[in-house]
């Protein structure tokens, strides 16, 4: 029989361990561990097997064994990666030595990329704390945890490290540390142009100095990195810069106008001495209907109509402002990859902490994992073209997110037009 006094205490008890953050991250960190344990990354019989199946490691780990044949990225072949990631993965590679196994190179690779989303727990954590307190906070954190999208891209790309830079920008920037959410902002830059998108949100939110000194450390660094790689062989690094403007488009609207039905790859890794070959649509794929620059400046459009009507200028206008900004960027983009859910899924969550905002992040995953892997999974038999009965799912779906990528940036407008009040934090 159990007591009023035993109920009350177990329920104490229960509270103050789902309250215990340390015990929240040992939980993330040993979950994740123990998943690459259990489904450790391999090849069978030609066949990528384990957790990492379906991801993009097996292409960085062929990429980086360039570095066996041909040499360094950027002097003696061309990638498609900006200088922090293409660096990282094949000085991972040389360390391991000659004849490295893939799984041993996906093993190493998902350790580091989990150090970055364990970081990036961290700081959702303290960005819910310090916009909406403590309590929201940890829910916030416990929720991130809990989701599958950011879990399965720890063992499938390197998108955690882009969102970790973000959110380290965002963080640093509400505690007016400038020069250190720059830096933070310009590694972002380096590893994927996204979080270059936070200088929008300076120039809004802090003066025109503040904004200028933060661009100019931004761009400054940038430079310092991509000056001396273009003067060692620019050839070579110019498609770090261009070649993913370049491709046809993939997974998107844009590439249902177009008649492109496959995902958004390069072709043959024996290509990557002909730079010529990353400015080129492949064989089979359509050029834009609607170019790149006329989409660019509509969603250019679009973002100064929202930079001018912005009405809220506290902390968690500031979090909109740039969740609103990657939807902007995203939708105008000619292509769309299932890893920018890490990017944007800790902005719908910071934005809108409630019930709906959770299950606005369910519903898009879903419908990006329905899309990838599950119906190009079907591909095989089309050389991973969406054909036949595919057709009509694959359209739906493509649609279905479009609408709820401009649902979510027009939750966020409505966040950035409301004026700040002062609500008590838990």
């Amino acid at each position: 029989m159990t007591t009023k006094t035993g109920t009350v205490g177990n329920t104490v008890q229960l509270t103050t361990l789902l309250g215990d953050f340390r015990l929240l991250v040992m939980l993330f960190v040993g979950f994740r561990l123990l998943m690459m344990i259990i489904y450790q990354p391999l090849i069978v019989e030609g066949t990528e097997r384990g957790i990492g199946a379906g991801g993009d490691f097996m292409t960085y780990f062929q990429i980086a064994a360039l570095s066996d044949s041909l040499g360094m990225p950027f002097r003696d072949w061309w990638t498609e990666f900006p200088p922090v990631w293409s660096f990282l993965s094949v000085g991972v590679y040389q360390l391991l030595g000659e004849n490295v196994a893939y799984s041993n190179f996906a093993g190493f690779i998902g350790f580091i990329i989990l150090i970055f989303d364990t970081g990036n727990l961290v700081l959702m954590y303290k960005l819910g704390t310090r916009l909406y307190g403590r309590n929201t906070g940890m829910a916030l954190a416990w929720i991130y945890a809990l989701l599958v999208a950011p879990m399965i891209f720890v063992f499938w790309t390197f998108e955690p490290m882009v969102a970790f830079f973000l959110l380290l920008g965002v963080w640093w920037l509400l505690q007016d540390k400038y020069n250190h959410s720059a830096v933070a902002i310009a590694l972002g830059a380096l590893t994927k142009f996204t979080p270059a998108l936070l200088i929008g949100a300076l120039w809004r939110f802090h003066k025109e100095r503040t904004a200028l000194q933060f661009t100019g450390v931004v761009l400054g660094l940038f430079a310092l990195v991509y000056i001396p790689l273009l003067a060692q062989n620019a050839d070579m690094t110019r498609p770090s810069l261009t070649a993913q403007f370049n491709k046809a488009s993939y997974q998107t609207v844009w590439a249902l106008i177009d008649g492109n039905y496959r995902t958004g790859n390069f072709g043959p890794l024996t290509d990557r001495t002909d730079p010529s070959r990353a400015e080129n649509i492949l064989p089979g794929l359509n050029p834009a209907t609607i170019p790149g620059i006329v989409r660019l400046a509509v969603a250019g459009a679009i973002g100064l109509f929202v930079f001018w009507r912005t009405k809220r200028f506290d902390e968690r206008g500031l979090v909109a402002f740039v969740g609103i900004t990657l939807m902007i960027f995203f939708l105008q983009a000619q292509g769309w990859s299932p890893q920018w859910l890490v990017q944007i899924i800790p902005f719908v969550l910071l934005t809108f902490p409630t019930r709906n905002g959770v299950l606005v992040v369910l519903l898009l995953s879903f419908l990006v994992f329905t899309e990838y892997p599950l119906l190009f999974i079907r591909t095989g038999d089309t050389g991973g073209e969406i054909s036949g009965a595919l057709v009509g799912p694959f359209t739906i779906i493509v649609l279905a997110r479009t609408g709820l990528l401009i649902a979510l940036a027009i939750g966020f407008y409505q966040r950035l037009r409301q004026e700040p009040v002062n609500i008590q934090v838990d």
